[in-house]
């Protein structure tokens, strides 16, 4: 569903040049704080891979990937979807220590995208991705991951507003968890969207647990691919985004999947086909770590803390001709 949010007497508190300083700002300090508290290192990742590796991602299965020949190469190379799959191989790959991990700039194109005042074409996020043992594979491990990342996130916030006055802080001290079925008892008859918007009005910050598995109407709250997150072990990371009253996801990430979560989830999606490939054979045979990761969305980031509305203010991307001509009527002026 399509969310163009046309907001009367919009001002920006950035004009456009200090908005491209506060998004390095932005960026620069969040990526170095984070990297710090996870005991990340950053890595090089790719654009593109062969479908045969199996360490694309098919997000919920649906969007249309990319696909390109590239010269002496006879098979055709995607454009990456996410590196949910790549990172767990490279830390393998790479030999990490216990308790270390990667991250990287994803960048990619979502062809299928409904493009909006949140969504783009053109997604740039950070991916992590970290080493754990298998008794971490926990919701308390998951929820003081969370916390942790919840900090910087804190932490950030507060700098930006030492730097911009103008941007002030509205992040809560803690960060509220609650799993899709208790929200599903709060409010049955809403959609999820509508679920997600009634408890970041009244918590401000809420990690919400449990994305992929079916809720009692046999749907789950939203897609997951079976083959990477837990979806007992996952989840988004919200916060209330009062410029444009909705639930704002910044981060979704989770424990990744096991032998057994793997093969269970496959299963009831009926794609046991995937149990063929490369990066989950590797998993069934224990050839790959235990890990727990996550995206963070840059541009989403900075929309937030600069208090923008569109993503566009943000990222330099295509938008239709249409959109551009009802936000600049608005002053609402796109990168």
């Amino acid at each position: 569903m399509k969310r163009l949010f046309l907001i009367d007497n919009y001002k920006s508190k950035l004009d456009l040049l200090k908005t491209e300083e506060a998004i390095k700002f932005v960026k620069d300090t969040f990526e170095r704080e984070l990297a710090k508290s996870l005991s990340l290192m950053r890595v090089s990742a790719p654009l593109f891979v062969l479908p045969s590796s199996g360490l694309n991602d098919e997000l919920n299965g649906t969007e249309r990937r990319i696909e390109f020949q590239l010269r002496n190469i006879e098979e055709q190379a995607e454009i990456v979807q996410s590196l949910a799959k790549w990172k767990r191989n490279a830390l393998a790959k790479y030999q990490f220590p216990l308790g270390t991990g990667l991250y990287t700039d994803m960048n990619a194109i979502r062809r299928d995208e409904e493009l909006d005042s949140l969504h783009s074409a053109y997604v740039d996020q950070w991916d992590w991705e970290k080493i754990i043992l298998k008794e971490n594979r926990t919701i308390e491990f998951l929820k003081n991951t969370v916390r942790t990342i919840y900090s910087v996130l804190k932490e950030t916030e507060q700098k930006v507003f030492k730097s911009y006055p103008e941007l002030e802080p509205v992040l809560p001290e803690e960060i509220h968890f609650i799993t899709t079925k208790e929200l599903e008892e709060l409010y049955p008859d809403l959609s999820s969207m509508d679920r997600e918007k009634m408890i970041c009005r009244e918590k401000k910050a809420v990690f919400l647990i449990g994305i992929g598995g079916p809720l009692s109407n046999g749907l789950p709250h939203d897609g997951r691919a079976a083959d990477y997150d837990d979806w007992s072990l996952n989840g988004d990371l919200l916060v209330y985004y009062e410029e444009l009253d909705i639930a704002l996801e910044l981060s979704s990430m989770g424990i990744r999947v096991d032998e057994n979560s793997l093969r269970k989830q496959l299963e009831f999606k009926k794609e046991e086909y995937k149990l063929n490939n490369p990066y989950s054979i590797d998993i069934l045979e224990k050839r790959l770590p235990y890990t727990i990761g996550g995206g963070i969305g840059q541009s989403r980031l900075c929309m937030f803390f600069l208090k923008k509305v569109h993503i566009g203010e943000v990222q330099a991307s295509l938008w239709p001709k249409e959109d551009i001509e009802l936000l600049k009527n608005k002053n609402i002026h796109l990168l």
